[in-house]
């Protein structure tokens, strides 16, 4: 192939990306990976539990032969890949839900208004739905239901806390505060592998009750709790260790300065800071980002702007959003390649 070629072959593959995109939505919307299961199936079957005409059913299973996620070993018989089969409901690395948020129409047609937010560096789901995103799902169960399935199966709670196990020594501290902690599963997973540590998760009162429940689930009501609260205004005081997990980068600038400052004001002395989020490389460089990378950082970075609002960061970002917050950053570790994310370990500035 030339090089003009392989070029144009670049820009179209980017291009029907978004195609792709649908293909694999609707794939997930109807559950074909389900409907295939462990075996070979028949179009014609599963146009019949799908109810689609079997030749229109086979264009969309052809399609999905050609991105990796199935086989077609004879004419109009489909098998899973080992790609496919993560779309099945019952895989433990299951990514249907994600699959289902991220095609939703909700989402899709948010993208639509990327230039907006380009210009205006500013969520453009706000002006398209009227109100910002969480606030949105909150009304609508189901949407909110899917995005909480889609966000536990995105980076498994077990793989997220051996990474970190494996990459920072948590054993050195006894009490950890795990400010925005979701449902508290990462903590209950971190308390059951260290008898010695207590802990915290502080959440909205939603988050704190889903918690609740986890903790309870996990027989750890003597050693954790869950406290409601707002992390702009206040974060319990006192811990040796404070845990933020893909929260700073949900925010701009100025509003996640305030909450590594409230941290600041509630970490004593000898107490750490520990986030566990994506750290940008200092260039864009695609071949880095293959081998670095489960998913595209700067698409990432891209749906947290005209979705929230948010963004990811370099080190040099998150070191010079620490140093304002009153925080040293003293080491970034990257963890392993399936979880993408790093580890920034920052200590409170002695200055302030």
């Amino acid at each position: 192939m030339t090089v003009e070629a392989d070029a144009r072959r670049t820009v179209i593959t980017a291009i029907f990306g978004t195609l792709a995109t649908q293909a694999v939505g609707a794939a997930a919307r109807l559950e074909l990976a389900d409907l295939i299961g462990d075996t070979e199936a028949d179009t014609a079957d599963l146009a019949t539990a799908c109810g689609l005409p079997a030749h229109q059913l086979n264009r969309l299973l052809r399609t999905l032969a050609s991105l990796g996620l199935c086989a077609e070993p004879r004419p109009g018989v489909f098998r899973l890949t080992a790609a496919g089969a993560l779309l099945r409901r019952d895989d433990p690395a299951s990514l249907l839900a994600f699959a289902e948020l991220l095609t939703h129409e909700v989402f899709q047609r948010n993208w639509l208004n990327v230039e907006k937010s380009l210009r205006s560096g500013r969520a453009s789901f706000d002006e398209e739905y009227g109100k910002p995103v969480y606030d949105y799902m909150s009304e609508r169960p189901e949407l909110a239901a899917l995005f909480h399935a889609a966000m536990s199966k995105r980076h498994l709670p077990a793989e997220m806390a051996s990474a970190i196990s494996a990459a920072y020594d948590l054993g050195r501290f006894d009490t950890i505060v795990d400010v925005g902690g979701g449902d508290g599963t990462l903590l209950a997973a971190w308390l059951h592998r260290h008898p010695h540590l207590t802990g915290t998760v502080f959440e909205t009162e939603a988050g704190a009750a889903r918690a609740r429940e986890t903790i309870a689930a996990a027989a750890l009501e003597g050693r954790c709790r869950a406290v409601a609260g707002d992390f702009f205004v206040e974060v319990p005081k006192g811990a040796d260790l404070y845990f933020i997990k893909n929260v700073v980068l949900n925010w701009d600038d100025e509003r996640a300065w305030t909450i590594l400052r409230r941290v600041r004001d509630a970490v004593p002395a000898h107490g750490r800071l520990l986030i566990a989020e994506p750290v940008l490389p200092d260039t864009a460089d695609v071949d880095t980002l293959n081998h670095a990378a489960m998913e595209n950082p700067y698409l990432t970075d891209l749906h947290m702007l005209v979705t929230i609002g948010g963004r990811q960061r370099t080190r040099a970002e998150y070191v010079a959003l620490c140093a304002r917050a009153g925080l040293r950053v003293t080491e970034v570790v990257p963890l392993a390649q399936e979880i993408n994310a790093s580890l920034i370990e920052a200590v409170p500035d002695g200055r302030l």
